[in-house]
């Protein structure tokens, strides 16, 4: 007989996770509506080509579903930081799986609040440290002069990123645009803290110099 997880509201998710392996699977849906905002979060953080907002929500579901199944309690710090990177790491497959399909380049999403360019002056792109989201402007608002040239700008930032970077620079900007921490990072990837750091900095200072 099951029980009535409302009994248990007060729960840390770490207990809420036992309780699930104890088949009360009542706690499954709580955990599942306690982390939505959490996906619907990474997902509206994400600007890509030819994606569905919609899409990445489901994926992101599927990564909060698996954080739920594959979880230890012994084995992992928090179910909170665990269901963070299951979620990205489901994401970030989706775009790599959509990239493969429309032969699209991996940069061609960005995070609307990442900063691009990071320079102190306005470089020849219009990418000047602002964030990627304040350069935007109602589609309604914009003139074709304004789509030609947000869409060169995008364009040169997205040959960048393929010919300038390594795979490993990459990989790693890629995730800290969705918004991943670099410790999260470097877990995904296997490396060390230090060593996804170093990556993102030289992937950061390319862009600068070349975007300055």
């Amino acid at each position: 007989m099951k029980k009535d997880a409302h009994a248990g509201k007060d729960l840390p998710d770490e207990k809420m996770i036992e309780r699930i392996r104890e088949g009360e699977d009542a706690f499954t849906e709580r955990l599942m509506n306690k982390y939505k905002d959490l996906v619907r979060k990474k997902a509206g953080s994400l600007y890509i080509l030819g994606a569905d907002k919609e899409d990445l929500i489901q994926e992101g579901m599927i990564g909060l579903f698996k954080a739920i199944r594959d979880f230890d309690c012994e084995r992992d710090a928090s179910f909170a930081t665990f269901a963070d990177l299951c979620v990205s790491r489901q994401m970030y497959s989706a775009i790599e799986s959509a990239k493969r399909k429309k032969n699209l380049p991996l940069n061609h999403y960005v995070s609307l609040d990442a900063e691009i360019g990071g320079t102190e002056q306005s470089s020849p792109d219009g990418l000047d440290g602002e964030p990627f989201i304040n350069s935007l402007v109602a589609e309604g608002q914009r003139t074709p002069e304004e789509h030609v040239i947000e869409q060169e700008a995008f364009l040169r930032l997205s040959s960048l990123i393929e010919t300038e970077l390594t795979a490993l620079e990459r990989e790693v900007l890629h995730l800290n645009l969705t918004g991943m921490p670099t410790a999260q990072i470097a877990k995904m990837l296997g490396r060390e803290e230090k060593s996804a750091d170093n990556a993102l900095q030289r992937a950061k200072g390319k862009l600068k110099k070349r975007l300055s």
